[in-house]
């Protein structure tokens, strides 16, 4: 626009109501639901995409601005060890209780698609939360596995608190688990926990840990007289706002995800309560991990989203050699590979939170449930890698003023970078992948259910699609059986390829099995194109690994 002197300032990209503005979203959650249900879930989600492009943004600038700040003596020189939190982190809080992101799925009023619905509303909100949304995946995780292990006396008061709608009331958990010798190899960790009189106390370091301030945690320690991990549930904070037995080292400063809390912390006799059995913790804590992947799906899905509104407004408002972006063929192109990494990951992350929600509700068959093991870490590391692309070709469609600050938008690069680490690097759900695969016999079902994805897509522009899966279907198991006579060794160099094979051609079938849907029901044939040139860009690259090739990567580097 022009001012009175005639100078040129560019329009910056502008948000409109987020859910409104995501016709992608809002087609497969029409297809997902019944009528009846669908009806009922709209008016939220149009008030929370309202808020997420309108105050809960603002506050998250705010919060983002005033970052954590530790305190640890007062005037007089005690240690007190408290954290200055901004209050616009706090009122995102309070949002996020009043909008029932836990609530919605434990309540499960939808049955199984509750799930789905909270999928929907953490999808809107985690781009504008200034990652809240992370205290809110480790608390969707702490309310499963009370539910599910702790004494019914123990677990009523927290999860009464952690279910909240009452942003007074409200609660959320943190993990712990990273320790400085083990990281993702949490077996290693060397907390201890001791019965003092009667109680249990923890003593030992933890090198990472999310949303200090958070009212509650669950941890990992070595119990006395058991040789395995146990799983202890903590309240860390006193009603004055400094720590039991707690001493907090520092906050660590990170690339991104500035507003969000993240501090090493010093055990000290701190009291806990055992979940579960001594020695079960391992496996007791692999429910808040699960969840926590789903929410990192979800948190991938919600950036990418972003990142595609703010590039699709800008080139429609940016001019340049006589036409808008969005008329200039190549720029055209650059969002449309964009949009079609999006349809892919988010057709993942609903599927995922439809598994979920089927297992859950105790409705899954075992062919469900047994694609719902291998899709959860699946998912998590495809999307993680998605969003980071996804997040640097947006800055880059918007030039130069998407590297400013101000405009925010480096925020959501920063923020994507944390996706494909946390709760597991790639290479580490990869491992993951391939440990389902031989222990659980994960990958039959998985590949049998890719294949009932578009077993009923008669629509004729789909049929290479669905030659395309079927191909890739029997590829990836042919591979699996390679590896399975091959050694270790040769299965795990291969396996970041084999699991992204296995996201790539998963994410086809699901783009085929909509773009039939969205066909049959009369609307436009997006997701077919969609589908056309995801499988375009190849969904397999198995090529074997074995010695010789190991010994080339060594001499690589």
């Amino acid at each position: 626009m022009a001012s009175e002197k005639g100078l040129f300032f560019q329009d910056p990209p502008q948000l409109t109501n987020t859910f409104e503005a995501d016709p992608s979203l809002r087609l497969q959650l029409e297809r997902l639901f019944p009528p009846d249900q669908l009806e009922s879930i709209l008016p939220p989600l149009r008030e929370l995409g309202e808020l997420a492009a309108g105050s809960l943004q603002a506050l998250a600038v705010e919060a983002e601005r005033d970052e954590p700040e530790l305190v640890q003596y007062e005037a007089w020189g005690r240690r007190v060890d408290k954290v200055r939190i901004s209050p616009a982190w706090r009122e995102i809080h309070r949002i996020g209780a009043t909008q029932g992101l836990m609530a919605t799925a434990h309540e499960a009023q939808l049955g199984w698609r509750s799930r789905l619905h909270q999928a929907a509303l953490i999808h809107l909100f985690g781009p504008s939360s200034a990652f809240v949304s992370c205290p809110y995946a480790m608390t969707d995780g702490a309310i499963a596995v009370l539910k599910r292990y702790a004494d019914p006396g123990d677990a009523e008061r927290p999860l009464r608190h952690l279910l909240s709608r009452d942003p007074d009331e409200a609660w959320t958990s943190g993990q712990w688990m990273t320790e400085k010798e083990g990281g993702s190899d949490v077996r290693r960790a060397s907390t201890v926990a001791r019965q003092e009189d009667g109680v249990w106390r923890l003593y030992g370091n933890k090198f990472f840990v999310s949303a200090v301030t958070a009212e509650c945690a669950l941890t990992l320690a070595n119990a006395q007289g058991t040789p395995d991990l146990s799983l202890f549930f903590v309240q860390p904070w006193n009603a004055d706002g400094t720590l039991r037995h707690i001493t907090l080292r520092r906050l660590k400063e990170k690339l991104g995800t500035r507003a969000l809390p993240t501090a090493e912390i010093d055990l000290e006799g701190v009291e806990a309560r055992l979940v579960g059995k001594p020695g079960d913790g391992v496996r007791l804590i692999a429910t808040v991990l699960n969840l926590a992947r789903f929410h990192n799906t979800l948190a991938a899905t919600g950036i990418m989203a972003r990142c595609l509104q703010l590039a699709k407004d800008y080139a429609g408002r940016r001019v340049a050699f006589g036409r808008p972006l969005i008329e200039q063929p190549l720029h055209l192109e650059t969002l449309a590979g964009l949009q079609v990494e999006y349809e892919a990951g988010l057709a993942i992350a609903l599927r995922l939170a439809e598994l979920i929600g089927k297992v859950e509700t105790g409705v899954a068959s075992p062919l469900e449930a047994g694609a719902c093991r291998l899709l959860t870490p699946v998912a998590k590391l495809g999307t993680g890698k998605q969003v980071v692309r996804v997040a640097s070709e947006a800055i880059e469609a918007i030039g130069g003023m998407g590297y400013i600050e101000e405009t925010n938008l480096p925020r959501l690069l920063r923020d994507a970078q944390v996706l494909p680490l946390w709760e597991g690097t790639t290479n580490v759900l990869s491992l993951d992948a391939l440990r389902a695969i031989a222990r659980q016999d994960a990958l039959r079902p998985f590949l049998e259910d890719t294949l009932l994805r578009v077993a009923q897509a008669t629509t004729p522009e789909l049929d290479d699609a669905v030659k395309s899966v079927r191909t890739a279907v029997k590829a990836l198991g042919r591979h699996a059986e390679s590896m399975a006579k091959g050694g270790r060794s040769d299965s795990e160099a291969a396996a970041r390829r084999f699991a992204l094979g296995l996201f790539n051609t998963y994410a086809a079938a699901l783009l085929t099995e909509a773009a039939d849907w969205e066909v049959k029901h009369g609307r436009s044939r997006r997701l077919a194109v969609a589908a056309r040139r995801w499988i375009g860009r190849g969904l397999t690259d198995l090529a074997a690994t074995d010695e010789k090739h190991r010994a080339e990567s060594r001499l690589l580097l």
